[in-house]
């Protein structure tokens, strides 16, 4: 087998004509500057190739369905293996998507519930016993005498088929009816259902009306029944509703049954354990474990406001209107006006104007023609008068008002455990299936490992539990001991997802496999980059060649092989700097001088003491938080760090800035349970910087996204030439008609399908390329017109827009994140993602600030080199210089080295964290022997120092 990855040619994106060889077998680490073309080599060229191989080796019926993939722009590559890449952008967004469910845990539980789970009754709490057929005969004789009733017996159960050859048996037997789906239907020669869909089948065994008389029919019925549908019958009640007949069903099973609930249920089967199966499922929240409810904190959320100022803010100010004249009768009737604020209303009187008053009736006048008529009416409330507009309005623009009044809630009815009750009602060893989902899996591991198990059971489940182990083992060692199974993907960092994924991987046990990973020590702790390095190395060992994306200094340490790409980014990026094992890359190389610490991220001789003012939140205790008291001191650069897991998300993005949103923009986003907040108004504004990513279309670009091309299609509308023409702003879109050409769209290119072979992208004939219609590219402003704009780097814009500030200032903040080679017009979808959070940086820090601002930013180094980091760690200090506050979740040391303040949580993930564990600067942190942050602190400044001796 050949030793190398062999590309010649490598031309995708930014590459420039790239000749490389990646050794096979080994853990190999591509590195270098921000957009230097890594992901390009990795994901656009390696990954592609191996994709496009693997779908032409199917036949060409196959790959109709599938869609062709592009040829990478490069020569040749040899040396290839099957190629699985396990990147960040593939989190499941759908919210039936669980850490149980994606790493296959959940399905490997609900065979053990189905097949060892004892059952107890959800009414009673009795364990379910077996009956006889003459004790399922007898239970239905003690039902009220002259019951009509139908003998029904279940023969399929949520199963595909059309069912003819049933049908026609059934009818040799010499039954005449059926119920299909909750339908009576006749047996008729050739009958059949539809096979794609999954049915209820019952024969009609007898109908009879239950007493003394007809007690041998229904016992011979019912034991006809029992043997034709294995030990289960249906009687169904038909009681009368409105003129309209309904039947009320009752199971009962020589299976299980509960004798004094009469609760009767079936022999379990795993999808009764299924969320996503409509036998398993609450059916109040379709197995989602919430649902939504008016949450009186947004409808009323300052307690201080009378109804007069607005305080129901769902219905503004009172106005003549039915709605108030109701709420004003109801607070005639306890003592209470519109000018009485909502903090004085008692419990009571709250729930009264929440809930309604049930049957009571208020007199409610009005002025009807000329006079003032009084009714007696009943208030519903404002939670159903919420409701009623959110579940039964036609208009979408009602709806989405009233659901900006309401929040997830846990499900009533299943309590969040997203099964039906019978499902949740089966134990091991005291255990639902919803208990263990719900622990972290540190627990789950000891508590599997601890069950006591009868002999049958544990013969039974022993094969069971062995794969349940492995996999959770296999997350303990990538340090994701802190989720739980119940954890929705789409709540997942974009490393957490790829270790989940990594370690589902390492638990398939492949051989010869080539596996590509984009930056999996995301929202790792250093602590636990060891475990992640391991996973990586155990994947190298048995057989397979590992190729990381990675800016980590442990991990490029670590590997076998390390090629740096560079020496710039975008255009000027694209070659290889240096490659060879990590001590023998080329010492003039960036990475190598960064790794030899030649090179480092400054950080102050002294820290700032901030402006003297704090904000103070009080007992947050959402998710792992333990009943948190915290200070923020304001007028500093603030690092929050911990372990992975241990609450920082928890405590900022979801308890801190929700309250700040929701105070400065009065936005509707409901923060995590705390009790107070104070210092609020020692800001003015809070922006947030989060990990969502950018536009993923083409027609998104940095232009569009910072919003610079809004302001240069306004200058463009001002000149003289488009006033006389009559041109808007609208004229210089590519998004709409008018200015745009119109044989493209606005795209510049255009597409040709080609059947079996993949589309082939021209430059549109019509304008060549530059989106805009020939009237448009006849405006130019200091010689060059839109288009040209668009195809300008962010470096050129710069000094060509210098006159102009709106725009200068837009373009100045990309130019001091390091992006000033990006062109304006280059589409989202090329850019790589340490770019693309950037590009977020950028956009918020164009805004004006005031100096009492609070910027939040959620791992900001993700993708970057560590350049970057040294850029971006100015671009924070220059804001902290103006006075606002800075709080960056982070795990970066180069950025926590040069953070003023830390407010380190832990000390473990998951239950064992959501304790603040250390506060203080950098240095002071870095003394205390219980932080695991300060620990990494200590080596990192010992490190330095001994550098700094060297050097001298």
């Amino acid at each position: 087998m050949r030793e190398n990855i062999v590309i010649r040619g490598a031309r995708e994106h930014n590459l420039q004509n790239l000749d490389v060889n990646i050794p096979r077998e080994e853990l190999v680490v591509l590195t270098g500057i921000s957009g230097s073309g890594k992901s390009s080599l990795a994901f656009d060229t390696i990954y592609a190739e191996g994709q496009r191989r693997f779908l032409e080796s199917l036949s060409a019926y196959a790959r109709q369905f599938l869609g062709m993939m592009e040829r990478p722009e490069v020569d040749f590559i040899d040396g290839l293996s099957p190629v699985i890449s396990i990147d960040q952008k593939t989190t499941n967004r759908n919210p039936r998507s669980t850490v149980g469910t994606v790493t296959e845990i959940y399905d490997f539980l609900r065979l053990l519930y189905a097949r060892v789970g004892v059952p107890y009754s959800w009414k009673s709490g009795n364990k379910m016993e077996k009956q006889t057929a003459d004790q399922v005969v007898a239970t239905i004789l003690d039902m009220p005498e002259g019951t009509k009733a139908y003998c029904l017996a279940p023969v399929v159960r949520g199963r595909k088929g059309h069912y003819r050859e049933l049908f026609e048996q059934t009818m040799k037997q010499g039954f005449v009816q059926v119920r299909v789906d909750g339908e009576f239907m006749d047996l008729e020669e050739d009958m059949k259902v539809d096979r794609y869909k999954k049915h209820d089948i019952e024969v009609v065994v007898d109908r009879f009306v239950i007493n003394e008389k007809s007690e041998k029919r229904i016992a011979e019925s019912v034991r006809l029944a029992l043997e034709m549908a294995e030990g289960n019958v249906v009687l169904a009640v038909p009681e009368e509703d409105d003129g309209e007949v309904k039947f009320t069903d009752h199971l009962y099973s020589q299976n299980l049954f509960d004798p004094e609930s009469g609760l009767a249920y079936e022999d379990p089967a795993p999808n009764m354990f299924s969320f996503n199966s409509p036998y398993g499922a609450c059916q109040h929240c379709d197995g989602l474990g919430y649902t939504y409810d008016v949450n009186r904190d947004l409808v009323i959320p300052n307690k201080e406001q009378t109804i007069e100022q607005g305080a129901i803010r769902y219905l503004g100010e009172p106005r003549d209107i039915f709605a108030f004249k109701q709420i004003q009768a109801v607070l005639d009737s306890v003592g209470l006006d519109f000018e009485t604020p909502i903090k004085a209303f008692t419990d009571e009187q709250l729930e009264l104007l929440f809930e309604g008053g049930g049957d009571t009736k208020y007199d409610v006048s009005y002025d009807f023609r000329d006079d003032n008529v009084t009714y007696k009416h009943s208030f519903k409330g404002l939670r159903n008068m919420i409701l009623e507009k959110y579940e039964e309005s036609n208009s979408n623009k009602q709806r989405d008002k009233a659901k900006a009044f309401m929040s997830k809630i846990d499900c009533p009815e299943c309590g969040g455990g997203r099964l039906n009750k019978e499902a949740l009602s089966y134990r091991i060893d005291g255990y639902t299936i919803d208990e263990l989902v719900q622990m972290d899996i540190d627990t789950l591991r000891s508590t599997i490992n601890t069950l006591n198990l009868t002999e049958r059971q544990q013969k039974i489940g022993s094969q069971v539990l062995k794969e349940v182990r492995d996999r959770v083992d296999f997350l303990l060692n990538v340090g994701l001991n802190y989720l739980t199974l119940d954890r929705e993907a789409q709540t997942l960092s974009g490393g957490e997802a790829q270790r989940i994924r990594l370690a589902t991987q390492i638990g398939t046990q492949l051989v010869g496999v080539l596996y590509i990973l984009d930056e999996p020590s995301i929202g790792l702790h250093q602590r636990d980059n060891i475990k992640l390095i391991n996973s990586l190395e155990t994947l190298r060992d048995l057989g397979n060649s590992v190729i990381v994306v990675e800016h980590d200094r442990e991990t490029i340490e670590s590997a076998d092989y390390v090629i740096d790409m560079g020496p710039g980014a975008g255009e000027y990026g694209g070659e290889i700097v240096t490659e060879g094992r990590p001590e023998d890359l080329d010492p003039d190389s960036m990475t190598a001088k960064f790794l030899k610490d030649e090179e480092v991220v400054p950080y102050p001789d002294e820290r700032r003491e901030g402006n003297g003012k704090s904000v103070r939140l009080e007992g947050a205790r959402g998710h792992n938080l333990k009943e948190l008291d915290i200070d923020i001191p304001l007028g500093k650069f603030i690092c929050v760090t911990g372990v992975s897991g241990s609450g920082k998300s928890s405590l900022i993005n979801q308890t801190l800035e929700p309250i700040l949103s929701s105070e400065f923009y009065n936005s509707k986003s409901v923060p995590l349970p705390f009790d107070e907040v104070h210092g609020i108004d020692n800001l003015d504004k809070i922006i947030s910087v989060d990990q969502s990513p950018i536009g993923r279309t083409p027609r998104s670009n940095p232009g569009t996204y910072t919003k610079v091309f809004d302001h240069i299609r306004k200058l463009f509308a001002e000149l003289p030439e488009s006033k006389i023409r009559g041109y808007d702003q609208g004229r210089f879109s590519f998004n709409v008609k008018g200015g745009r050409c119109e044989a493209c769209n606005g795209d510049g290119v255009r597409k040709i399908e080609m059947n079996f072979l993949p589309d082939v992208y021209v430059d549109c004939e019509t304008c060549n390329g530059k989106r805009y219609n020939r009237e448009t590219l006849e405006i130019y402003y200091k010689g060059k017109n839109i288009s040209d704009v668009l195809n300008m780097s962010v470096n050129e814009a710069h000094e060509f827009f210098d006159s102009v500030p709106a725009i200068n200032r837009i373009l100045g903040t990309l130019v001091d994140v390091g992006l000033g080679y990006l062109r304006l017009g280059q589409p989202s979808t090329t850019l790589s993602g340490g770019e693309a959070q950037r590009i977020k940086l950028a956009r918020e820090l164009a805004k004006v600030g005031t100096g009492d601002t609070l910027y939040i930013l959620d791992e900001p180094t993700t993708g970057l080199h560590f350049q970057d980091v040294r850029m971006l760690v100015d671009v924070v200090q220059q804001l902290v210089d103006k006075g606002n506050t800075v709080i960056v979740i982070e795990h970066n040391l180069d950025l926590i080295k040069a953070a003023d303040w830390i407010i380190d949580l832990g000390p473990e993930g998951g239950v064992g964290g959501g304790e603040i564990i250390a506060k203080g600067t950098p240095e002071e942190v870095a003394q205390m022997e219980e932080s695991d942050t300060g620990q990494f602190l200590k080596e990192e400044f010992e490190r330095e120092g001994r550098q700094a001796v060297t050097a001298s």
